[in-house]
């Protein structure tokens, strides 16, 4: 018998998390949940769960604050973060500290769904990849423990952010549209009408973490009307 996913709900609004439960348990999934913040970081610690879904706003600490804990613990969690607002600062701020993606209030329950098994799916999905990316003479990545060091600089990575320089580094000989990244690495299906900016946050994340200037990128390029490359030499 194949064993149940399970899936822990963290959200305070009563008819919200009541009727979450409710669609995926009918689903077939294993479902957990808690009404507020600390509650829910102490199940999403002491539990082994496939997929979080973390309201921002909770009482007592915040899915920010939730999120965070999480991932000084374990960098391959996937979280999908539930927003009250669509406002760049909050989604900004969710995905810089490392949720797999966000889903604004109010929401289609037929596409939190989709997006939960997008999610799930590229989780669960094993590929073979080169234990290590080296770009240029300063900057090495270690696949395989999602840390990286850039001159003598050390840096981790999410998960979803190695996913991405895997996908990159493997068709570095062009560059990749955004609606690809989405199918790929994402998971989402190509008929998946999906408003998101998940992958322009991700993109200026990672910016961040290994370019020496990430003003000016030297590694992540971005191909006006094309997508985004990955620059070995």
């Amino acid at each position: 018998m194949q064993k149940k996913i399970r899936i822990l709900i963290v959200e305070d609004e009563d008819a919200i998390r009541t009727g979450l439960v409710d669609v995926f348990v009918f689903h077939g999934y294993e479902v957990d949940w808690a009404d507020e913040g600390p509650e829910g970081l102490n199940k999403a610690l002491s539990g082994i769960f496939d997929l979080i879904l973390l309201d921002v706003m909770l009482p007592g600490m915040n899915g920010f604050d939730i999120c965070n804990r999480i991932r000084e613990q374990d960098s391959d969690q996937p979280i999908i973060m539930l927003t009250a607002k669509s406002n760049d600062e909050d989604i900004i701020q969710g995905l810089s500290l490392g949720a797999d993606d966000y889903v604004a209030k109010p929401f289609s329950v037929a596409q939190l769904v989709l997006r939960v098994q997008a999610v799930l799916r590229r989780a669960r999905i094993g590929v073979e990849t080169n234990a290590k990316i080296q770009l240029g003479d300063a900057l090495i990545i270690d696949t395989l423990n999602l840390a990286g060091q850039l001159n003598s600089k050390a840096i981790k990575f999410t998960r979803r952010e190695m996913d991405i320089l895997e996908y990159l580094y493997a068709n570095a000989d062009r560059p990749v549209p955004r609606e690809e990244l989405l199918n790929k690495v994402w998971g989402y299906a190509k008929t998946m009408d999906i408003e998101t900016r998940t992958v322009d946050i991700h993109m200026a994340k990672l910016r961040r973490k290994i370019e020496p200037d990430p003003s000016a990128p030297r590694f992540l390029v971005t191909v006006r009307g094309a997508g985004y490359r990955l620059m070995t030499d």
